[in-house]
């Protein structure tokens, strides 16, 4: 069963953009885009770095440069258990 992205934000981990810039196979003056998210975890970033492999040896589109952020929605000192509610009026 999948995590949720709940459990993956309590973890530490934080939504990763990428923005690859590569050259086109057939036109290699030609650049393009490829925009990229997955929850990762900084500053080691292992997904994105997995993904940059996967890139470089399946892809025929040589990376020209890539640009990412990191934003991390959440984290464990910011989440806090509610076990009760008191409703006024």
């Amino acid at each position: 069963m999948p995590i949720s992205e709940t459990e993956l934000m309590l973890k530490g981990y934080g939504l990763t953009t990428a923005e690859f810039f590569y050259r086109m196979p057939d036109f290699t003056h030609v650049l393009n885009t490829f925009v990229w998210q997955e929850y990762d975890i900084a500053p080691d970033h292992p997904r994105l770095f997995q993904f940059v492999e996967y890139w470089q040896s399946e892809i025929e589109g040589p990376l020209h440069s890539v640009r990412f952020t990191h934003r991390k929605m959440i984290s464990p000192g910011e989440w806090r258990n509610v076990t009760g509610e008191f409703t006024l009026h």
